[in-house]
């Protein structure tokens, strides 16, 4: 209810202009009627439920077949199954300096933040370049001093001994100063890392030489939600994970017997340690309250002890709200995030991460976005698939002209000897000279006519043993290094002349999934047939392409070669010809031309998030 007024009616004020009162007057009775319409809504607060996202998966659609003019005699030949090369903007596993390949369980994977230009930085480990709402992440090896050179003793124990000093230092980096630094930062914006081989990490920062044992990142940045918000760690880490916020570790889930020697703090919750995150139960962390765009120093330290499998998984539960049950009747909960992941950063961690494990997608998202600090992944557009079918060329009906100035209205039928076969509107054929027509027309005729060419692709590969730690025994992981490319020789009579564009499409397969396939490689090379090169054209790929196998948890990993697509363009832009090992790529190829090198696909080669490993508890 609106307050009582006076509302008797008063005279004009003696010496008051009768303007100014009349005023008044209007605004003292537009206030008593907004007073009279104020209303009062009482909301019940309801309990929050958490609401898992969609699954990554989009529905199949059905095929359109545009129409591409192909050569009708160029259908693929069987072929056996090849491999292929990978290009320096794929997402490897393990990706050496000088290698452009796809590693599995090495690299720190390749791609881009989807507002990041570089895609080339989104590993697991962070990207390459800051987004604003991120953690910086240093890389120390203890292996090296701080000029690199081999230290004389470092073992597990001493390693671990010198992280508890850290910790207990306050978390001073002064203390590391005697380690090896690596020069390249890290950007984080979540600590999702699955089971993977502990020698990702150092690929991730740069350091592939380094083995993947004694080493440590540290993570510095600012803890923040936009709304305010009550919540606390879970996390898992194998060997090394803990978090301090405010100066106070609020979570240490490191390997048992770790954990408790680099630190004191401990979980006080019953249910403890009761369900499994990656390779081991989760720890659960303190309760944290953040005010609304109040921030919070926040700092993340992880790192391997012996070598041989890492991981790092933090997640968090918010207070009050209801989650879904895993198979052990635990909370499914959302990942740790400053700004939502994109597809690629998405594509690393399934590759590696059990489903039901925790939710990638949903879930709050740390972040003052009034800062401007953190922009929202767009939703990717997936266009439907679409196939491409051979078909016969329509006739083209043009004017031909003759060098005497004559023309004529028709189509071209064939060419026989020296004479032109044209058929007229009138569905006449007539036989000219072909030196009685313009240049122009002689060369529609020759480009009408394309040469018949011999395709082959051709590869090879050289096998590495990786070093793997030396205070376990484990089967090292194997590194193909593969060189593809291609050969194409002009096999008809007929001199053609006119410049050729040769594309070539490098196809691998999961070797958890083998309905789940991975571009390795795209080149694009020219040539023109002459007699000078002998109508022949060989191509090599300029940087091999790195695939990694192994085997963890029974289950084997990384990618392998499964085939191949070469087109040849003419001049006009219509396939003349192709070669593939697998038709269904051609069928695709205009989806398979938006797949950027080293991401997923399916059989309509549609963009897909590659498959993770099956649960083995």
């Amino acid at each position: 209810m609106g307050m009582k007024r006076d509302n008797k009616v008063r005279g004009v004020v003696k010496g008051a202009p009768s303007g100014f009162v009349i005023s008044l007057g209007i605004h003292a009775a537009a206030f008593f009627l907004a007073g009279l319409l104020v209303v009062f809504t009482v909301v019940q607060k309801e309990e929050k439920k958490f609401v898992p996202p969609k699954p990554v998966d989009r529905p199949k659609m059905k095929l359109k077949k545009p129409k591409v003019k192909v050569k009708k005699s160029s259908k693929p030949k069987s072929t056996q199954r090849i491999v292929t090369k990978v290009q320096k903007a794929s997402m490897p596993d393990i990706q050496l300096p000088e290698m452009s390949g796809i590693g599995d369980g090495l690299a720190g994977d390749i791609g881009g933040f989807d507002i990041a230009p570089n895609l080339e930085e989104v590993t697991l480990f962070g990207g390459g370049q800051t987004i604003g709402n991120d953690f910086v992440g240093t890389f120390y090896d203890f292996k090296r001093d701080r000029q690199g050179r081999p230290r004389s003793s470092t073992d597990p124990d001493s390693f671990t001994s010198d992280v508890a000093r850290f910790i207990r230092s306050g978390w001073r980096t002064s203390m590391l100063a005697q380690f090896y630094r690596s020069p390249k930062k890290l950007y984080a914006t979540s600590f999702m890392v699955p089971t993977v081989r502990s020698s990702t990490a150092p690929t991730a920062f740069g350091e592939p030489e380094t083995g993947g044992w004694c080493w440590m990142a540290h993570y510095t940045g600012q803890l923040v939600h936009k709304d305010g918000i009550t919540f606390r760690f879970r996390g898992q880490g194998d060997d090394i994970l803990v978090v301090r916020v405010d100066g106070k570790v609020v979570l240490n889930a490191s390997w048992p017997g770790t954990a408790e020697e680099i630190s004191k703090w401990q979980s006080n919750d019953a249910k403890n340690r009761t369900y499994r995150l990656g390779n081991n139960a989760a720890v659960i962390g303190d309760w944290i309250t953040l005010e609304p765009g109040v921030p919070l120093d926040m700092e993340v330290i992880c790192g391997e002890v012996p070598g041989g499998h890492f991981d790092m998984m933090l997640v968090v539960e918010e207070k009050g709200v209801e989650y879904e049950l895993n198979s052990q009747q635990g909370p499914i909960l959302p990942m740790f995030k400053t700004a939502e992941p994109s597809h690629d950063l998405r594509d690393r961690i399934y590759e590696h991460l059990v489903e039901g494990e925790c939710f990638i997608e949903g879930g709050p998202v740390f972040s003052d976005f009034s800062s401007g600090g953190v922009s929202e992944v767009p939703e990717e557009v997936i266009e439907p698939a679409v196939a491409v079918e051979e078909e016969q060329e329509e006739p083209v009906v043009r004017i031909w002209t003759f060098r005497s100035g004559k023309t004529i209205e028709g189509e071209y039928v064939s060419s026989i000897g020296d004479k032109v076969v044209l058929k007229s509107t009138r569905g006449k054929q007539i036989k000219v000279p072909a030196a009685d027509l313009s240049g122009e027309d002689l060369e529609f005729i020759a480009l009408a006519n394309p040469p018949t060419l011999d395709i082959g692709f051709t590869k090879q590969s050289s096998q590495r043993i990786i070093e793997t730690s030396p205070f376990l025994e484990e089967e090292a992981p194997r590194i193909f290094d593969w060189t593809f490319g291609l050969k194409i020789r002009q096999v008809s009579a007929r001199e053609y002349g006119y410049p050729l564009t040769v594309e070539m499409f490098v196809i691998g397969e999961q070797y958890l999934d083998a309905d789940k396939f991975i571009l390795l490689d795209r080149q694009i090379t020219e040539f023109t047939p002459t007699k000078e090169n002998g109508m022949a054209h060989v191509f090599k790929s300029g940087n091999p392409v790195e695939l990694i196998h192994y085997n963890m948890h029974s289950q084997q990993f990384g990618h392998k070669y499964m085939g191949y697509l070469i087109t040849v363009t003419d001049a006009r832009g219509e396939i003349i010809q192709y070669e593939t090992s697998n038709s269904w790529l051609f069928q695709g190829l205009e989806n398979l031309k938006q797949i950027p090198v080293g991401r997923f696909f399916d059989k309509t080669c549609r963009r897909v998030h590659p498959s993770g490993p099956k649960r083995d508890y």
